[in-house]
């Protein structure tokens, strides 16, 4: 035994099937596409989540409420994590946050909320504040600075 006479094993190796070359091909007349239905038409694509007729689940599912397309969800920051992240003097930025892993989401507006003390001098810039966020920032001597870019209303 050499490489020169080295082959696959028997059957391993199948010819590629010639569709709609004739009868003679043995895949003639239905070019092996089977008889009618939309399958054996030309163009046919199925359509997402088409489930052979049956109610597709997207449809068989109950949905209540109101889901508002246009909400924005927030990256929240609390002033705790300020306060315990953060050196005093320091300007909290969102490409900091996001730098320093306090924020996971890349693209979310961010929005600084009132939980816990604040006792460092920090200028905060962010999309949005709560009024007992600000008010704490302002009382640490502190700035909160909105920024533009979040959903203002």
């Amino acid at each position: 035994m050499d490489l020169s006479n080295l082959h696959p094993p028997e059957g391993a190796r199948r010819k590629r099937k010639r569709v709609g070359r004739g009868d003679g091909s043995g895949t003639g007349v239905t070019a092996g596409r089977g008889h009618k239905g939309a399958k054996s038409r030309s163009g046919y694509k199925r359509k997402r989540g088409f489930e052979g007729g049956q109610m597709p689940l997207h449809r068989r599912v109950p949905k209540r409420g109101f889901h508002n397309p246009f909400r924005v969800e927030y990256a929240i920051v609390n002033l705790d994590t300020l306060s315990e992240r953060f050196d005093e003097g320091t300007a909290v930025t969102p490409e900091l946050l996001r730098e320093r892993r306090i924020v996971r989401e890349s693209r979310a507006p961010i929005k600084v909320l009132g939980r816990g003390e604040l006792s460092k001098k920090l200028t905060v810039r962010a999309h949005r504040f709560s009024a007992q966020a600000s008010k704490a920032i302002a009382a640490a001597g502190g700035r909160a600075e909105v920024l533009g870019g979040g959903a203002e209303r």
